[in-house]
């Protein structure tokens, strides 16, 4: 399969680098298995002419895009440089995306592949700052600011920067199987795989810290006891306010309601248990506050389309594959 990564000045290095290390790793799994390579990695710019990346890495292409034949796979890349693209380039990614196996990006590089039309009617994702003004300026686009990728036929989109690994190594998966997926998440040192549909945002990254101390210790104290009571009568205890001050004050300081809050740190921590530890279901259910089996499996349908059972599959070797996918 022929991949081709667009390069461009401002581009985010690693939305390239972090797909390409995947295809990479997947053509030395091969090697291992004394097979040919399963993927032929190709950078290109518009002239072939090296480009600033946004960090200031000076990057150096294989070819002039304008000189490489449609690909299996066309990669763009976001980054700073999608804010302004040359209209050179807009161009080019109109007609060539229009013919390719499998067009994907990566973060911002939504906006390049919406410039050049390729997006209208279609769901897709991009990084969560962005969500917003991808919407707005594309009214024909179902902007999905959730998941960190989508996928919609051969089109696939991704959200921000690693969630480029996610997207690549979902592909490879289809291409090569769990196994060679698994391999190449463990050399990588990612966790396989986050569900396309798994939020962009965990708990901490979706809140703010509390502005007083005691509301910082009781956000604290959930994330370290996601089995304890923490109802809002506990915590307000733990705070030394009544419930109504103590859900007042949560809400305000840390942007959610306190149950949500507990809700999404229950989750996480029932996460991390299914992909590092060999804990069963219901064990995983105790000690992470959910009380039953039933109450997790319903948490995590509600907020991954997926059974706890299905998830941990996809970190066994050899595990089925679960529809891991956000599709539209």
């Amino acid at each position: 399969m022929r991949v081709l990564a667009v390069l461009f000045d401002g581009v985010q290095s690693l939305d390239v680098t972090g797909p390409l290390e995947v295809f990479c790793g997947a053509n030395i799994w091969c090697e291992h298995r004394r097979a040919g390579p399963a993927y032929r990695i190709r950078t290109a710019s518009l002239g072939g002419r090296p480009v600033r990346a946004s960090n200031g890495l000076l990057i150096t292409p294989d070819a002039d895009l304008l000189e490489q034949p449609t690909p299996d796979l066309l990669l763009v890349p976001g980054g700073a440089g999608t804010a302004g693209p040359d209209p050179a380039l807009v161009d080019w990614v109109r007609t060539v995306g229009a013919h390719a196996a499998r067009l994907v990006s990566v973060c911002t590089g939504a906006f390049l592949l919406a410039e050049a039309g390729l997006l209208a009617g279609r769901g897709a994702t991009t990084h969560w700052a962005y969500c917003a003004t991808l919407a707005a300026r594309f009214p024909d686009v179902t902007v999905r600011p959730e998941p960190i990728f989508v996928r919609d036929g051969r089109l696939a989109t991704s959200a921000g920067v690693t969630a480029g690994i996610d997207l690549a190594l979902d592909l490879v998966e289809d291409d090569l199987g769990h196994e060679a997926a698994l391999t190449i998440a463990r050399h990588l040192v990612v966790f396989l795989r986050r569900p396309g549909n798994q939020a962009q945002f965990s708990a901490q990254l979706a809140t703010q810290l509390a502005r007083r101390e005691p509301l910082r210790d009781v956000q604290q104290w959930i994330l370290e006891h996601p089995d304890a009571d923490l109802s809002v009568a506990a915590l307000a205890r733990r705070a030394h306010l009544s419930p109504r001050q103590f859900a007042r004050a949560f809400a305000a300081e840390v942007g959610m309601p306190p149950g949500r809050y507990v809700d999404q740190v229950r989750l996480e921590a029932a996460r991390r248990r299914l992909e590092d530890s060999g804990d069963g279901i219901a064990e995983t259910a105790a000690a992470c506050g959910f009380g039953t089996p039933e109450a997790m499996r319903r948490a995590f349908l509600r907020n991954l389309a997926l059974s706890p059972a299905q998830y941990r599959d996809r970190f066994q070797p050899g595990g089925r594959r679960a529809d891991r996918r956000a599709v539209v």
